[in-house]
């Protein structure tokens, strides 16, 4: 199955695409030979999950995006010392502006071109070779890999920067820039010639966002106290002149360069990269910037309201072989699930649950889809879900459903925060329409194909596995029982053929309508006990907040209400019949007359309890190893 995240971004460049407005940047004649129609979009998580559409691999020069981790560079080396040379307030002018301190001479902040001249030649090195050699290396770092120059952009830029040499110059006579001004202003040409793809944007931009530790390699680029020093300045800076609008409309810290390119960090999250080379007036990418905006705005990017780590939203993974439904199976149907249930998988998620949270959890999805059938989705500790959100996990449950994977909800009832914006964000009238809630209490008619590429979801986990079961066991030729005769009780398994017969002679045959309440807890014991011969039941157990918790599903062969055989006197739990049921009903006082003559029956009978009764503790160990 295609990630909904990269079904988003085709879409998204698809539309962009036609979007011609602005021109290649010119006052580098060298970035006129960009192709104007190039067009790229990149995203990479913070654990290296890479989603790339278009020219994503196109190589083209960093120009100003060299800024920041230029910045990055000198506070690893300088610390503290580099407040002195370089400050970090807003100018609201354009990159090229003079925009100096008036008392100090110092540049304002680093993403102006005067800051970042400041920034190369207060990176570590004894020699202009040494500190290029420490600039080349550090952005090694933050790609991933060896970097490499464009010789001809950077001799156009060294030929034609006439106004950056004054900049440098000035800096110099403010006593900003130590040695000679013009080795120091030939390595910021050469850093902003080093080309990238989009591709490696994002992942400069994932490490930032990864709190400096790279995406891909694991290795720490930048400590956390200067990535935060480094982000700040993109959000309030990155955008020159366009930085409060940008800040106001998009929220994300980022860095244009004149060649097309932009970085975008949502930190915790994931960097995005965008090349496309038509400017606006401010110097930025047209189709960049509407990428931005558009991706904001979609998955609720704004840093002042996104919160918490993408990671944290999945908690506990375990599978149906751990933690089956509570349904007594036939042997038959015991045989497969013991085989199979294992493709049964359940995700606890938790808290609110915003694009990046789900994005990872999708993907998670994805690794396991190979050896599953059916996913559970635990929603008891999710607060709630953005519609970005929600849009993307019904794509995912679609793309699942395509490839023969159902997905399902389970203890998401009554969550209007939750369900509202699932149903908001349904596509068409289909998946709307397969939207269906269990109710523990009510008969479980589901079909194996409802939910499959729908909206389903469950009162508990044990509907919810039940489903996926019956769904499972759907695969296979073989049918579950439908009928059992008294001889087929585990309760009487050993039990001589002529007890039986006197047993099934003592009952009575009573047959219950689906929904129907056959027992209910707190009611006195009649002495009556109940053998299915066809049909379901549920067994359930009262809440205290009105609901149910089913403890048990009972087929043909089973039987219920036998704790009367041994002195209960208050029913601890009821039983609705899930469908329509046929019971064999015996009375407590025909079974006593009856094992008082032959001893054999009761002895076998609770042998047959100890042992049924052994294996349910059994199964509730399983429930609980799954769960802690």
């Amino acid at each position: 199955m295609q990630s909904p995240i990269l079904t988003y971004l085709q879409v998204l460049h698809s539309r962009l695409s036609d979007l011609k407005a602005g021109q290649v940047a010119s006052y580098i004649p060298e970035l006129t030979k960009a192709n104007p129609e190039w067009f790229g979009i990149s995203v990479m998580t913070t654990d290296g999950a890479a989603y790339c559409v278009g020219d994503a691999d196109q190589e083209f020069t960093i120009q100003s995006i060299s800024k920041p981790f230029v910045y990055a560079t000198a506070l690893a080396d300088m610390g503290n010392g580099v407040a002195g040379k370089v400050g970090v307030e807003p100018t609201g002018d354009a990159f090229h502006s003079i925009s100096l301190d008036p008392q100090s001479g110092a540049p304002l902040n680093p993403m102006i071109n005067a800051g970042a001249i400041t920034s190369t030649g207060l990176v570590k090195g004894e020699s202009p070779e040494a500190q290029w050699r420490r600039i080349k290396d550090s952005l090694s770092a933050f790609m991933g890999r060896s970097v490499s120059v464009d010789e001809q952009v950077y001799r156009s830029e060294s030929e034609t920067g006439f106004r950056n040499r004054a900049i440098a110059w000035m800096l110099k006579n403010s006593g900003i820039i130590d040695g000679d001004p013009m080795a120091v202003l030939e390595n910021y040409f050469r850093q902003c010639s080093i080309l990238v793809s989009c591709r490696d944007l994002a992942c400069m931009a994932a490490t930032l966002a990864n709190n400096g530790v790279h995406a891909v390699t694991g290795q720490r680029v930048l400590t956390p106290d200067h990535v935060e020093r480094v982000l700040s300045v993109m959000l309030t800076c990155g955008m020159y002149n366009y930085a409060g609008s940008w800040m106001y409309e998009v929220g994300i810290p980022a860095k244009s360069g004149v060649s097309g390119g932009i970085i975008a960090v949502l930190p915790g999250s994931f960097g995005i990269g965008v090349f496309a080379p038509r400017l606006d007036e401010k110097g930025n990418s047209v189709r960049g910037v509407d990428v931005c905006k558009r991706m904001s705005q979609d998955f609720n990017l704004h840093v002042l309201t996104n919160a918490g780590n993408a990671n944290s939203v999945l908690g506990r993974v375990y599978t149906g072989a751990e933690a089956p439904s509570r349904r007594i199976p036939s042997p038959e149907l015991r045989a497969y699930l013991d085989e199979h249930a294992h493709r049964i998988k359940y995700l606890c998620l938790n808290g609110f649950l915003a694009v990046d949270g789900i994005e990872f959890v999708i993907r998670r999805m994805q690794e396991l889809a190979p050896v599953t059938h059916s996913f559970i989705l635990e929603m008891h500790q999710v607060s709630g879900i953005s519609d970005s959100a929600a849009l993307l996990l019904n794509e995912a449950i679609k793309g699942f459903g395509d490839d023969g994977i159902a997905t399902v909800f389970s203890r998401m009832h009554g969550r209007a925060g939750i369900l509202a914006p699932m149903r908001r964000t349904a596509r068409n009238a289909d998946r709307a329409g397969a939207h269906v809630s269990v109710d523990v209490t009510q008969p479980l008619r589901l079909t194996a194909r409802n939910g499959e590429r729908g909206f389903l979801t469950f009162e508990d986990n044990d509907l919810a596995a039940e489903w996926c079961e019956n769904r499972l066991f759907g695969e296979t030729t073989r049918a579950p029982a439908s009928a059992a005769l008294l001889a087929d009780s585990p309760l009487f398994k050993g039990a001589p053929d002529t007890l039986i017969r006197q047993m099934e002679t003592a009952s009575e045959s009573r047959v219950f309508a689906a929904g129907e309440r056959v027992l209910e807890a707190g009611e006195k014991v009649d002495g009556r006990f109940f053998f299915v011969e066809s049909g379901r039941v549920s067994i359930l157990v009262p809440l205290h907040n009105g609901g149910h918790l089913r403890i048990a599903s009972l087929g043909p062969g089973m039987t219920f209400g036998e704790m009367a055989l041994l002195g209960q006197t208050i029913r601890s739990a009821s039983v609705h019949s899930e469908t329509e049921v046929r019971c064999r009903v015996l009375k407590v006082g025909d079974f006593n007359r009856i094992s008082d003559q032959h001893p054999l029956l009761k002895i076998t009978f609770l042998e047959n309890l100890a042992r049924d009764m052994a294996d349910r503790l059994q199964g509730a160990n399983k429930w609980i190893a799954a769960l802690a």
